[in-house]
């Protein structure tokens, strides 16, 4: 039988690590389809595109769906059904990387329904297929004919032992202080992002550097790849957008001035300065004839965004100042508040210009920790961070249906955030939840969630080892003058016009958390530099209003929060601490009101005893105390007698631990009936542990050994 032959090529990132790149082999019927292989992890990635724009179409409708096949790791999903369902939050994140990376590389006049699919087929056991998500969308859009400014390529860059790797296998990225994925095409950077341990700003620019390196071989080999295939050799057509060239330069000379004018104003207000512009545009609309406005209405529509957007970057270049008045470096006003919410473990308010959080902290036990089951990522999570943004926040009306992708992104960008400085070990005793309501938004609200985030868990008592604050950059360049400004703390407009979309967070002493995404080619490093520095600035001023409301954790937990005990025991105990069935540990959180987990850790017993009550915890650390003791002979213990029997009685010296007391051993004078001592089960009786059998490890008993021989019965 013979095995149909792709066209392959390979790529040596050094150390052994080689990745190849296939085509022509698997789903030959898709526009363009690669596997890209890196050990024994392999990605499929596919693309298909429509042959016709839809009518009226102004954007470009591309989805790109990273999935992990649970097959490709030799397991089955959990859940009832037994099938890959909704993609995991893991999965959109990757989703995300790969369409942020994509995303500017279409030209565009491309404006037709796109469809990328990246699937993990097999997964390595020590191989991450995030870092080659991207290689392989961009790979299969190379050899499609679909109309492609590429190829770009992503990388994996680690910092371990101080030196730099590419794509570092799971057990090396464990000790990595660097952990970034980057984009790029040949020339340019287009995508970062990824966490670190309060590193300095040349640092981060040293390791995207070195992806960048990795990065352009990576593209040399798909541009070889594609032109190896004939069908990428000719790219599909489609019709020109409508355009009107004359229309164009008549609404320049009347719009463009009166634009400028009004961004100007310099009005902080985003719904005064947009009723603004919105009425310059519905001004010019009246003006027009009836049947030019029905018409190109749609035209019209697209050609006042783009002179306002020229209108607006010209102002802010020539004038160095921005559209709400401030300079390009500076902060808007910032107000902070803790403890806004009594019953919550932890609450803060933060609010910078139009932008704000509503963030709580709650903590929990193990039995709230995150349960991960992917198909190569398994585990428990301590730390969760959730970020919201419902449409009031913006003043809009929109369905809430689930969370978005765009959520999820910010969400997972605030965490990577704020984990660095979180307690480890011992001195975390909980499980963290951070949640992030953004109640107003006009730019930089993942931002504003890791400044609220980090004032919360100082409010909860949480024991960080910095404060932590974020800020977002942006830039807007003329590419032809050289001209360009770096803006801090942007507006959501001035993402929106801007030429870049720069997210920092770090403590005094360093970066935790980085976000980049470029919209324009040739970026210098220079540039990127100065907007670092500037960022730092901005940075430890916005650190620096956080401390004015609190800079420090709180000395202890709120009263209403549960206390955790943690207890280490043998292991051999923790059988005897949950009983049959569970019985005894039930019965002690029933008595106690406490909840108690216990978990096996190598080999010991790690015991967490959690309630508001110190007497319950108490209560339970004795009594698990008295279950993990080993009876000592000679010493005396007050027991409870359990049962009587004719020659003597059985009692229970320690939770569990019951001995013989004798009839012979209950006094010096001699009893008939052991009910001639007048006790009976349930009495508490001071008793001296005489003997431990070796063989059996029964206890012998006595309490006359406690009583001085010419003792009389006093009961």
């Amino acid at each position: 039988m013979s095995t149909l032959k792709g066209i392959q090529k390979s790529i040596d990132l050094g150390g052994g690590k080689i990745i190849t790149i296939e085509t022509g082999k698997l789903a030959k019927q898709a526009d363009g389809a690669v596997v890209v292989r890196m050990g024994d992890t392999m990605l499929l990635a596919t693309v298909v595109a429509r042959s016709e724009v839809k009518e009226g179409q102004s954007f470009l409708p591309l989805s790109v769906d990273y999935q992990e096949k649970y097959a490709a790791a030799g397991r089955f999903p959990g859940g009832f059904f037994k099938r890959e369902a909704r993609p995991s939050e893991h999965e959109i994140l990757i989703s995300r990387l790969v369409d942020r990376a994509l995303r500017p590389m279409f030209p565009d006049y491309y404006q037709a329904e796109t469809q990328v699919l990246i699937s993990l087929i097999s997964a390595g056991k020590d191989t991450l297929p995030d870092a080659l998500a991207g290689l392989a969308a961009s790979a299969a859009l190379s050899v499609s004919d679909i109309p492609f400014n590429g190829p770009i390529s992503e990388v994996r860059v680690a910092r371990i032992d101080g030196e730099f790797v590419i794509n570092p296998g799971m057990t090396e990225l464990a000790s990595a202080d660097i952990d970034l994925i980057v984009a790029g095409t040949i020339d340019n950077i287009v995508m970062v992002e990824g966490e670190m341990k309060e590193i300095a700003e040349q640092e981060l620019l040293e390791a995207i550097k070195k992806a960048h390196e990795a990065i352009k071989i990576q593209c040399r080999v798909q541009k070889e790849l594609a032109s190896e295939v004939e069908k990428s050799q000719t790219k599909r057509e489609y019709p020109p957008q409508e355009s009107d060239e004359e229309l164009l330069a008549e609404m320049e000379a009347e719009l463009y001035q009166k634009v400028y004018d009004a961004a100007s104003q310099c009005i902080s207000d985003k719904h005064k300065r947009r009723d603004i512009f919105d009425n310059i545009f519905v001004e010019y609309l009246e003006n027009l004839p009836e049947e030019t406005r029905e018409e190109k209405q749609a035209l019209i529509k697209t050609y006042f965004g783009d002179i306002q957007k020229k209108a607006i970057r010209d102002f802010v270049l020539k004038s160095q100042k921005r559209i709400d008045g401030r300079k390009p470096d500076e902060i808007r006003d910032i107000w902070t508040e803790v403890d806004y919410l009594p019953a919550a473990h932890g609450s803060a308010i933060f609010t910078r210009g139009e932008t704000q959080s509503l963030t709580t902290v709650t903590l929990g036990t193990k039995l709230d920790e995150q349960t991960i089951d992917g198909a190569v990522i398994e585990g428990k999570s301590k730390f969760l961070l959730h970020y919201n943004f419902p449409p009031f926040s913006t003043g809009e009306v929109k369905q809430m249906r689930f969370t978005s992708r765009r959520e999820i992104g910010h969400g997972n960008l605030a965490m990577r955030a704020l984990k660095p400085v979180l307690p480890n070990g011992n001195d975390n005793p909980y499980t963290i939840r951070v949640v992030s309501d953004i109640l107003e938004s006009n730019g930089s609200s993942s931002m504003a969630t890791v400044c609220a985030g980090t004032l919360a868990l100082m409010d909860a008592g949480v024991k960080i080892s910095k404060p932590v604050s974020g800020i977002a950059m942006g830039m807007i360049a003329d590419t032809e003058s050289g001209k360009y400004a770096i803006l801090s703390d942007i507006l959501g407009d001035e993402d929106h016009l801007g030429d870049m979309d720069f997210k920092v967070t770090g403590t005094v002493d360093g970066i935790t958390a980085c976000q980049m995404d470029i919209k324009i080619d040739g970026l210098r490093y220079e540039i990127l530099e100065e907007a670092l520095v500037q960022a730092k600035k901005g940075r430890l001023h916005i650190l620096s209003e956080m401390e004015k409301t609190i800079s420090a954790p709180r000395e202890d937990y709120k009263s209403h929060v549960p206390r955790i005990i943690k207890l280490t025991v043998p292991k051999e105990f923790i059988g005897a601490i949950i009983g049959p069935g569970g019985k005894v540990i039930q019965e002690l959180q029933k008595e106690s009101g406490a909840t108690i987990v216990i978990e096996e850790v190598g080999d010991y017993g790690v015991v967490d005893i959690v309630s508001e009550d110190k007497e319950s915890i108490d209560y339970v650390v004795d009594r698990i105390k008295g279950i993990i003791a080993v009876p000592e002979i000679g010493q005396v213990y007050n027991g409870k007698i359990k049962s009587i029997v004719p020659f003597g009685m059985f009692v229970e010296i320690l939770p569990g631990k019951e001995g013989l007391l004798h009839i012979s051993e209950i006094e010096w004078r001699r009893l008939e009936k052991v009910e001639d001592s007048g006790y009976k089960v349930g009495d508490e009786i001071e008793v001296k542990l005489l003997d431990v059998d070796k063989k059996t490890g029964k206890l012998k008993l006595s309490r006359k050994a406690l009583l001085p021989r010419d003792n009389k019965p006093n009961r």
